[in-house]
């Protein structure tokens, strides 16, 4: 019997200023930190939320590293850019974001209405490469905004030797690393001066 009751469309919420703010007004990169740590819990719960954010196929290929220890922190900093460093070197926790070039394994489980895009994608190297880094990179932007709605401050950097990074912390070869994030809470002079960003008449055009 077929039901035929109406479901009325979701009514989306929408955050309030302060909200906004947090997310992207008045959101900074970090460039120093506060001693203040940042614990297990938090981390944890950055990517709880990261995770719910869109990607193609429902793909999921981010994968994160939180460096942490003082073993760790010093073999990151020396793959880091010499302007980086000091960071890097204050921030009480560290993620490098790397794309996982196996991430069609978990298609069957992921998309579990399309299992057999696995076996596409493990036939089409060219494809899973694509499709891997373009939507690891979106997730990266979604890792950002997540870290900013914890109330945590980001300073996300791509200055770092990427095949070092990948040798030292990822010698099997399946991860990628693509950004560095240090993670905490700001500490003294954090911000630059605001940039200017681009208005309607140089990024939007209407048809």
């Amino acid at each position: 019997m077929t039901d035929l009751t109406e479901i009325a469309s979701p009514v989306l919420g929408t955050l309030d200023d302060a909200g906004r703010a947090t997310l992207f007004t008045d959101a900074r990169t970090a460039n120093s930190f506060a001693p203040t740590p940042v614990s297990d819990a938090e981390l944890s719960a950055i990517w709880d939320l990261a995770k719910w954010a869109p990607t193609a196929g429902n793909s999921q290929p981010l994968r994160i590293l939180y460096v942490r220890t003082d073993e760790g922190r010093e073999r990151l900093l020396t793959h880091m850019n010499e302007g980086n460093r000091a960071k890097t070197a204050s921030a009480p926790a560290v993620a490098v974001l790397a794309v996982d070039t196996r991430f069609h394994e978990h298609i069957p489980a992921l998309l579990p209405f399309r299992p057999e895009m696995k076996d596409a994608f493990d036939a089409d190297a060219e494809l899973r490469t694509r499709t891997g880094t373009f939507n690891a990179t979106l997730q990266a932007g979604y890792f950002i905004l997540a870290v900013r709605a914890h109330g945590l401050a980001a300073g996300p950097m791509a200055g770092f030797d990427a095949a070092g990074i990948d040798a030292d912390f990822f010698p099997d070869g399946r991860w990628h690393s693509i950004l560095v994030v240090n993670i905490g809470h700001p500490g003294t002079n954090p911000w630059f001066g605001r940039l200017p960003r681009l208005g309607h008449e140089d990024a939007v055009r209407w048809e």
